[in-house]
């Protein structure tokens, strides 16, 4: 970026508005400002929705009921349209009392209280607070500068590189005896661990140049494992600056299978895919049963990655950088000797017949699934709600982001991916540094009041089918409020 750099900003400076968020800037100086970016109606904006909508004055008929955004209400009497709402034990348990709010104004409500509930527990969003944020990440970099942790270890990737090529020794063995089942679970083992070289090299932690860090990603993504590394540089991009946002974050967007927060039930339009992503009835059905198809679903997950990196190839604009438009054909040529290597040369010749085709293919795939697992679990039990500009980069990325913690002797399981929130802050350390750089994080988010999270892997796993029971209670609130309002006519508004 050195090339295109024109100056610098002198002391601190107040984020503007992008253009694919509603930001409008005159090219010149003679122009009009009067009807500048900050004026401009951003309903594609979940934080602005919610303000908006619930500046009406939307409650409940019983004023004494307490606003919730899990919504906690047992609904009951459906003939007679009322809610079966807990009480105390002064008052005889629990009473009913009238739906009279409408699915939208609900869903505004649940997005707001996520809103609320972040600004609670988490540092102000005052000027003075987030700069001292910001001031603080700075110090905290340039200690990881200090430390030498950009540097790589290639000792390190050298015992990786030894356990990969055991694995896939072993794959070919249990292939050659013709123990088919047990050679596809090596080739599953090999591309879950390859992997995550491939996020090294994706984001130039290993030799930190483009262009060989780049020839890493293509051969192991594109040749050793068919997906292809330009289009999950393309959407890795886009999650690490905007994390969590729902209508920014492609990490996040996989309607109508899942949803993970009551943003997607009012229909939400995808800037990255541009694409909306309507709340229907094939959302109604699978979201209510999300919590029980999680684990099924990322364990077929990889055949959808193969869909993405076909489609980002053949649709997605070629580079016109003359650093960049040799990685394109690249990428053809090795998904093309991947399908050679594997799906000719193994799944089609190597082995006699079509179930036993069908069976590896799938424990070669389903083996893969606690990598799957591991993308989604630091991201989809935290928070989603946007907090605006005024958010410091490093607040959202720890507010959004969690760790996981596990054994040092098991880092190779977890391939540095239990380490997200120290990821986000510092995307280009080695992963073999990180469980170092989070002893820095730590007394960075004890001096800051930014709360770090972690959980072990167990109830990290916990967290994330907690969010998918939350978002399914969300939507039958939302589905049992329009059924009442198709049913009586009424708006619900007072």
């Amino acid at each position: 970026m050195h090339r295109y750099r024109i100056g610098y900003v002198s002391g601190p400076w107040t984020n503007l508005t992008p253009p694919i968020r509603g930001g409008n800037y005159p090219l010149t100086q003679d122009e009009d400002t009067s009807d500048s970016g900050s004026d401009i109606d951003d309903l594609s904006d979940a934080s602005t929705l919610c303000t908006r909508t619930t500046s009406l004055d939307l409650k409940f008929a019983d004023e004494g009921l307490r606003e919730r955004t899990r919504p906690e209400l047992e609904l009951g009497g459906q003939e007679d349209g009322h809610l079966q709402v807990p009480g105390s034990k002064e008052n005889g348990g629990s009473r009913k009392v009238p739906i009279l709010i409408t699915p939208e104004a609900y869903v505004a409500k649940a997005m707001q209280g996520e809103i609320d509930d972040n600004l609670r527990d988490y540092p102000s969003l005052d000027d003075t607070t987030q700069r001292a944020i910001s001031t603080s990440y700075r110090e905290l970099h340039q200690q990881v500068k200090d430390h030498g942790f950009y540097k790589c270890s290639y000792s390190e990737y050298a015992k990786e590189l030894t356990r990969y090529l055991t694995i896939f020794a072993l794959f070919c063995t249990a292939l050659q005896c013709r123990w088919y089942f047990t050679s596809a679970a090596f080739l599953g083992l090999f591309w879950h661990q390859i992997m995550f070289t491939a996020h090294d090299a994706g984001h130039r932690g290993i030799t930190h140049n483009f262009v060989a860090d780049n020839l890493i990603g293509l051969f192991i993504a594109d040749f050793c494992c068919g997906l292809s590394i330009g289009w999950w540089k393309s959407s890795h991009n886009v999650h690490h600056l905007i994390t969590n946002h729902p209508e920014h974050d492609p990490d996040i967007q996989n309607v109508p299978l899942f949803a993970t927060c009551p943003s997607f039930l009012k229909s939400i339009h995808s800037t990255y895919y541009d694409f909306t992503f309507a709340w229907d009835k094939v959302a109604d059905f699978a979201v209510a049963y999300q919590r029980y198809t999680y684990y099924p679903v990322m364990g077929v997950a990889r055949f959808n990655l193969y869909m993405l990196s076909l489609h980002h190839l053949f649709t997605s604009p070629w580079p016109k950088s003359r650093m960049t438009t040799w990685i394109r054909p690249t990428e053809f040529a090795f998904i093309v000797c991947y399908w050679l290597w594997f799906g000719y040369g193994i799944v089609w010749l190597t082995l006699p017949d079509w179930p036993t085709r069908i069976g590896f293919v799938l424990i070669s795939h389903i083996i893969t699934m606690p990598l799957h697992v591991q993308i989604t679990l630091s991201h989809w039990a935290m928070p989603t709600a946007d907090l605006g500009d005024a958010e410091s980069f490093p607040q959202r990325q720890l507010r959004t982001t969690m760790d996981i913690d596990c054994p040092e002797w098991l880092d190779f399981i977890h391939g540095g991916l239990q380490f997200q929130a120290v990821h986000h802050l510092f995307p280009q350390v080695p992963r073999h540094n990180l469980r170092s750089v989070q002893a820095l994080v730590r007394k960075f988010c004890e001096n800051t009041g930014v709360k770090y999270t972690i959980y072990n892997f167990k109830d990290g796993n916990k967290q994330v089918l907690g969010r998918l029971a939350e978002v399914t209670d969300q939507m039958n609130m939302m589905l049992q409020c329009q059924k009442y309002m198709a049913e009586t006519g009424t708006s619900g508004l007072h």
